[in-house]
């Protein structure tokens, strides 16, 4: 793509309808196809490193540790992740399995990354951020797909893909099946980190034309796998301390999901999505999951200056746990229900000059009941290369069901009068939602027809945020022997604010060489509130992402097929865990043997043999080092 082609992206994250990148009034940022296959990642953690803004940090082999603009853990309950618009958030402790996000990689025709509140159309939890995964119409991957590769991390893997039509031509269809093998990473003291894993993955996409103003998208996918996950037990009330263990954990899981979108006319239409996920993991809760999801919205062109959307939400969540000694949820059953309603209002003030969007999501949750998250955004495009932006929003963390009914023992030991006792984390039925208030301004501009840069800045204000408080002592009975369980429960007690810039710009040096440039900063303030005895939890959030990182990407096309893209990603240190800065280099080589087949040779990174990105500062996993690697792939489409 040159340079007008990015500005001129249709995103469809930010208001739910597509618009122009040129004209978002967001701090937006697009993977494109082009920079998926040029960067040599086989997921999409790696993929994610490239966004400015974007805290990547590797756990273990199979564990990642994802958010936007602070805020980083291992389940990173502010950012909502999509895929094809479909929700991939985890009520039982936030965040996403990033494991199982296995989409073929080909398949995916762009990543839109929202860095900042998404609440006013995508609800609780789009707190920092919005991540969809935006895959391919079935039209568009017609033929097949062969591709496999092997190294010393990434073992083996592959993807067989086959696409056609049916119908007499009135229906798309694509077909696959993937698998990965993938080694264990060093432990903390260089010796095996057992956490090595493999997933098979098989799904499907059509695309149906039902009549001139009716289409329907349905797809699905099911998997199964095993991973090792080195983590902790507690093996009885009296032990003085968790004991390390390493227990294979297997994986199950599926989705099937359909859209359909009716056009009354070129003004109006509507869209009905229905999808149905589940999936089971035997790990330390042994969870077992099932969710309903609903999402209607109409979409009105109201005269040659307002388009207005609204819509409406419902979602059914079961799942069942068998926790142990160590974590639990009390109850182990649960079902809850979440419904909501949307509406927007896309204003022209001056036509091609000045855009004013209002909108807010209102939704009702089994804890804390009604929410609401108001959003406003305008942008001003003074000529065609030229488009200054700002928001003011509201979003919500709505509290997960650890919140609520955690059960976790840390500890046994003799008590008052030789009473055994058990000390620990409770969950708070009187938790609450997690609030902030967001504003941002940006500028994104086409200097040539060679340069583009977009630098967007933000100031959050936070309030009732996440502490851990004391609670009071009490007897209890089960599980035998009789002790006393000292409690710390989850409590609302800290506020504090966050602010930063991020700025990302493309240069095409020359025809045949392009480099993407981009950094990063950030730094988050909290604080304890008055009467809060927690005196940790401000510190660790204030120390767990990085404040300042950077990315440069370069892209150069050779001669006779030959492709030479490097990367390099620099991270500043995590003092909340006592992690120092590193910096990351991928390459990769490709030859473009025919119009069909490419071979291409890929390092990462390259700059040491190991490193440390992340901890799970609730050590609810063992960490891992990431470590230098390489593979080979070949990829032949027919």
């Amino acid at each position: 793509m040159n340079i007008e082609d990015l500005m001129n992206i249709k995103v469809s994250s930010v208001s739910r309808t597509e618009e122009k990148l040129s004209r978002t009034a967001s701090a937006v940022f697009v993977i494109t196809q082009e920079d998926i296959r040029r960067s040599g990642a086989l997921n999409i953690p790696d993929l994610l490193r490239m966004v400015p803004g974007v805290d990547v940090g590797q756990i273990n082999a199979n564990t990642w540790a994802i958010a936007v603009r602070g805020f980083n853990s291992r389940f990173s309950n502010k950012l909502m992740v999509l895929l094809d618009g479909r929700r991939l958030y985890i009520p039982t402790t936030g965040g996403v399995f990033w494991d199982v996000v296995d989409v073929p990689l080909e398949d995916i025709e762009r990543i839109e990354v929202i860095r900042g509140p998404g609440g006013s159309v995508w609800g609780a939890n789009a707190v920092e951020g919005v991540i969809n995964i935006i895959t391919k119409k079935a039209a568009e991957t017609s033929g097949g797909l062969v591709s496999a590769g092997g190294g010393n991390l990434a073992q083996g893997f592959g993807t067989v893909q086959y696409g056609g039509n049916l119908d007499k031509g009135k229906m798309d269809y694509r077909v696959y099946t993937k698998y990965q093998d993938n080694d264990h990473l060093p432990n903390a003291t260089g010796q095996n980190g057992g956490d090595g894993w493999h997933l098979l993955d098989g799904g499907f996409r059509t695309d149906s034309a039902l009549s001139d103003k009716d289409n329907l998208t349905t797809q699905g996918s099911m998997y199964t796998g095993e991973e090792d996950i080195p983590t902790f037990t507690l093996p009885s009330l009296s032990s003085p301390s968790p004991v390390f263990v390493d227990t294979p954990v297997n994986l199950s899981g599926g989705y099937l999901q359909s859209v359909w979108n009716h056009t009354f006319s070129a003004r109006t239409d509507t869209t009905l999505e229905v999808s149905y996920d589940s999936y089971r993991r035997n790990d330390t809760l042994r969870e077992g999951r099932e969710t309903l999801y609903v999402d209607f919205q109409h979409h009105i062109a109201v005269g040659t200056r307002q388009d207005i959307r609204w819509g409406l939400t419902y979602e059914y969540t079961d799942s069942d746990t068998d926790g142990g000694l160590l974590f639990s949820v009390d109850p182990a059953d649960l079902s809850a229900s979440l419904f909501g309603c949307f509406v927007q209002d896309e204003i022209v003030l001056v036509p091609e000059r000045l855009y004013l969007t209002v909108g807010t999501k209102l939704e009702h949750n089994n804890y804390t009941g009604w929410a609401a998250m108001p959003g406003t955004r305008i942008a001003w495009q003074p000529n065609k290369k030229n488009m200054i932006w700002a928001a003011l929003s509201r979003a919500v963390h709505t509290p997960n069901e650890t919140d609520i009914a955690a059960r976790q023992n840390f500890a046994g030991f003799v008590g008052p009068g030789g009473l055994p006792a058990v000390a620990g984390i409770a969950g708070n039925p009187d938790y609450r939602n997690e609030e902030l208030v967001a504003t941002e301004a940006g500028y994104r501009a086409s200097v040539s027809d060679r340069i583009s840069f977009g630098v967007a800045a933000f100031y959050n204000h936070y309030t009732h945020q996440q502490t851990l408080e004391p609670g009071t002592p009490f007897l209890e009975a089960q599980p035998p022997p009789l002790h006393l369980f000292i409690p710390s429960l989850f409590a609302n007690l800290m506020h504090g604010e966050a602010h930063g810039f991020e700025i990302s710009s493309d240069w095409k040096v020359m025809n045949r060489w392009s480099l993407s440039p981009g950094y990063a900063f950030e730094q988050v303030n909290m604080h304890a509130e008055p009467g809060s005895l927690d005196t940790t939890s401000a510190a660790l959030n204030d120390g767990i992402s990085p404040r300042h990182s950077a990315q440069l990407r370069s892209r150069v096309d050779l001669s006779h097929g030959l492709a030479w893209d490097a990367a390099a990603y620099f991270v500043g240190r995590l003092p909340g865990e006592n992690i120092p800065a590193y910096t990351r280099i991928d390459t990769q080589l490709t030859w473009e043997w025919s119009e069909r087949g490419t071979v291409s040779l890929v390092g990462q990174n390259l700059q040491r043999d190991h490193h440390l990105e992340f901890e799970d500062f609730l050590q609810s996993i063992v960490s891992s080092q990431t470590k230098r690697s390489g593979y080979a792939m070949i990829r032949w489409r027919f």
